[in-house]
């Protein structure tokens, strides 16, 4: 996710806590926080899928997604 929209999230929330956000703007850090959340997701899935576990033997096995 872009800086510049990390930083538009930011913006909104000082705005929320201080003045109110109208409902188009509300709209808009909604839509923004989704698409943080789900960078967010990706990059840990991406991450676990490079994890390996190793048992006292010292064999790797990659992790398991549990369903």
């Amino acid at each position: 996710m872009e800086q510049s929209r990390i930083d538009r999230i930011n913006e909104l929330a000082r705005k929320a806590r201080t003045a109110g956000l109208t409902p188009e703007e509300e709209a808009e850090r909604n839509e923004l926080r989704n698409e943080y959340v789900a960078a967010v997701r990706l990059s840990l899935e991406a991450q676990l899928g490079n994890t390996y576990l190793v048992d006292e033997k010292g064999n790797k096995r990659k992790l398991q997604k549990k369903d």
